[in-house]
């Protein structure tokens, strides 16, 4: 096994952080590129770059036309695209993804470029259950194996399955949620990496090997052989991992792991975040220890990505690849040509039905932040929001004269506060700020609604407790994605900052 190369500095984990789960990676040449599950939205899994491990861009989205992703509205949220694998074969680029929509499956996509454009879905009816992966062997042979676990030829060309699916090491007796497959040829053997115990605070990773890619497969001695259950570590849920090697021979893992804060039992409300581990080898098994926040990295230079703008002009004739529609977008609900430098929302309806509301957001990805929004809602209602789902969301709203703080949690919803406003578009703005700790039953963090006056004085309607826009409240995969929203009729929206308040 190469020896992995000691690292010169130290950078911050996550390496994407914000609801970036289920990350896959590989590299070609100097450059890396990674995929993340996207679930119920649209367009469908994010796609990375990156020529140092450390600082990713987002080149695109692979699924972006409705041919690609169907999510009907009907489909419950943390329904959709789970756990895509990404591979570079033969000059092209792979992706395999399940779509667990009624009616849709596992379906495979290539490009030659990863921005784009990605290919029509390749669909693999014979290919049963979640989290694919694509590997091939010496004479060209593709192996698909999925969580449960096990595995099956495919012809990846036409999806047709080779044979019946078999069985495979399936991890430790008695482990919950054998998933996240991924099969590697590094050295002598085949190497097959699952994650184990759930993605909750039983995450972990196990590795087993063998001289076929088929098996039978020896388990590591040390399994799981990353896992932060039973810790006070601040960085916890560990798992659902992929293996990359760099160009100097060193080896790295992307794994999605979480950052619980608050107080018992903890409450992650950013979602399940991508995070990079340095991997050694010691007698031919992968050794990582814990993922710390603060991370060794490469001993190559650093290669700094440009700084997000903070604010979106909504200047252009698409929205730009952060944005994300829960469902679908359909150019009658979201616009940016209707008004010139303005993003127009057009609801479905006017019920309290939460799927005739039409929003577009972008992931929260920092714990500390502050969102503004200058909205014009002459033809409607809408306003600024942080979703978890359609049953766990906090909102400020606009209409004609009046601004209102809304809150939805679970089967409750309820006006916290409202105040009139003169007619003609309004500031709306959010702050999100940890909470100090009082106790045991200290929420994550505090989110504060208000206006901005003529002046650009704050005026807060009123503050929330962050527990409740969490998973472990709301329960499913996701996280919150802050945006903007029309609840009935059609809202322009001039601009939309997001900022980062520190750590």
């Amino acid at each position: 096994m190469p020896e992995k190369q000691l690292p010169t500095a130290a950078v911050t984990n996550p390496v994407i952080p914000g609801f970036h789960p289920d990350p896959s990676v590989c590299r070609v040449g100097d450059d890396y590129y990674l995929v993340c599950s996207s679930f119920e939205y649209f367009p469908g899994i994010p796609v990375f770059h990156s020529r140092d491990l450390v600082h990713w861009t987002q080149i695109g989205n692979a699924l972006d036309r409705p041919s690609q992703l169907r999510l009907p509205t009907e489909m419950s949220s943390s329904g959709g695209i789970y756990a895509p694998t990404l591979r570079h074969h033969d000059g092209r680029f792979w992706l395999i993804v399940t779509n667990v929509a009624e009616g849709e499956g596992n379906l495979l996509f290539t490009a030659t470029d990863p921005a784009g454009p990605w290919s029509e879905p390749v669909r693999l009816p014979g290919v049963k259950g979640i989290d694919p992966d694509l590997a091939w062997d010496e004479d060209g042979t593709c192996w698909c194996t999925i969580a449960g676990v096990s595995q099956v030829r495919i012809d990846p060309s036409t999806g047709e399955t080779l044979g019946e699916p078999r069985p495979l090491w399936s991890g430790g007796v008695d482990a919950m949620a054998p998933e996240a497959p991924h099969l590697y040829r590094i050295g002598a053997y085949w190497y097959l990496l699952i994650a184990e115990g759930g993605t909750e605070r039983g995450h972990g990773v196990s590795i087993a090997r063998g001289t076929s890619p088929s098996g039978p497969f020896e388990p590591c001695p040390h399994n799981p052989f990353l896992t932060h259950r039973g810790t006070n570590r601040p960085v916890q849920n560990t798992g659902h991992a992929d293996l990359v090697q760099a160009p100097d021979g060193s080896w790295w893992m992307v794994l999605l792991a979480v950052r619980p804060r608050g107080g018992t039992p903890g409450w992650h409300v950013l979602g399940r975040e991508t995070f990079l581990a340095p991997v050694e080898w010691v007698d031919g098994w992968p050794v990582v220890g814990e993922v710390p926040s603060e991370l060794p990295v490469p001993a190559w230079p650093l290669v700094p990505v440009p700084t997000e703008p903070v604010r979106d002009d909504f200047d252009l004739s698409e929205l730009r690849p952060q944005w994300i529609s829960v469902r679908d977008r359909l150019v009658e609900h979201c616009t940016t040509k209707e008004r010139a430098g303005w993003l127009t929302l057009s609801a479905r309806g006017a019920s309290l039905d939460e799927r005739d509301v039409v929003f577009v957001g972008r992931r929260q990805q920092h714990l500390t932040c502050e969102a503004r929004t200058r909205v014009d809602p002459a033809e409607g209602r809408g306003g600024l929001a942080v979703r978890l789902d359609e049953e766990h969301h906090y909102a400020i709203e606009a209409s004609a004269g009046e601004v209102r703080m809304l809150a939805r949690v679970g089967p409750l919803r309820t006006v916290v506060a409202s105040r009139s406003v003169p007619a003609g578009p309004v500031v709306l703005g959010l702050r999100v700020s940890p909470t100090p700790a009082r106790d045991a039953r200290t929420g994550p963090d505090t989110l504060t609604f208000g206006v901005e006056e003529p002046d650009g004085t704050f005026t807060e309607l009123g503050a929330l407790d962050g527990r409740y826009l969490s998973t472990e409240v709301a329960g499913g995969f996701t996280g919150r994605v802050i945006g903007l929203y029309a609840g009935a009729g059609t809202v322009h929206f001039d601009w939309f900052d997001y900022e980062p308040l520190g750590s």
